[in-house]
């Protein structure tokens, strides 16, 4: 992919949050690929706007596992327009957890996704295009964040469908495996 010139973000509702052990459920009438992506979550600690890239790590509380669960036939259904928030906004479909971790230099971390036992993912952290303090910096510059608010980082390659009955698995060493069950 090419690199944008500032992070690409969605927001997702509450109601769409799901953690470690909850059931992944397919949108009633959707037939269509549901998509895992594996991703570093980030925590933000406290309130902040319009703040530089060394602040931003400042105002960082911790790191969670993500997976960014996506109706992906449903992202282009108009071709004038990103359905984002629709096809990531189903309930069930924005997993993380099982805890925030604190402390970590997240550009030494690992993102793998294993899906029913076969590895499909596996990246650093330290490819992402932006790091976590730069995302948190620039998407302050557009919004206020709250302590609380959670930043999905994207994913990289290897995401892919799921099939029911598949077993999500996402491990981040030091942060901890975030597990859930498609249905």
């Amino acid at each position: 992919m090419q690199r944008p010139a500032h992070p690409l973000y969605f927001l997702k509702s509450n109601n769409c949050f799901a953690a470690h052990g909850d059931t992944i459920r397919r949108p009633a009438g959707y037939a269509g690929a549901v998509v895992f992506e594996a991703e570093l979550g980030i925590v933000i600690g406290r309130r902040v706007s319009t703040i530089d890239a060394a602040a931003a790590a400042a105002a960082i509380f911790g790191y969670t596992c993500v997976n960014d669960v996506t109706a992906r036939d449903l992202m282009r259904l108009d071709p004038a327009f990103v359905h984002w928030t629709r096809a990531k906004g189903f309930d069930s479909f924005g997993v993380f957890g099982p805890v925030i971790a604190t402390g970590l230099d997240p550009a030494q971390l690992h993102v793998r996704a294993v899906i029913s036992g076969e590895e499909r993912q596996n990246y650093p952290v330290s490819d992402m295009f932006f790091s976590p303090a730069e995302i948190v910096s620039r998407i302050s510059h557009d919004m206020t964040l709250e302590p609380g608010d959670v930043i999905a980082c994207g994913t990289s390659v290897g995401a892919g469908p799921l099939r029911e009955s598949d077993t999500v698995e996402v491990a981040i060493d030091g942060i901890g495996n975030l597990t859930n069950i498609f249905r």
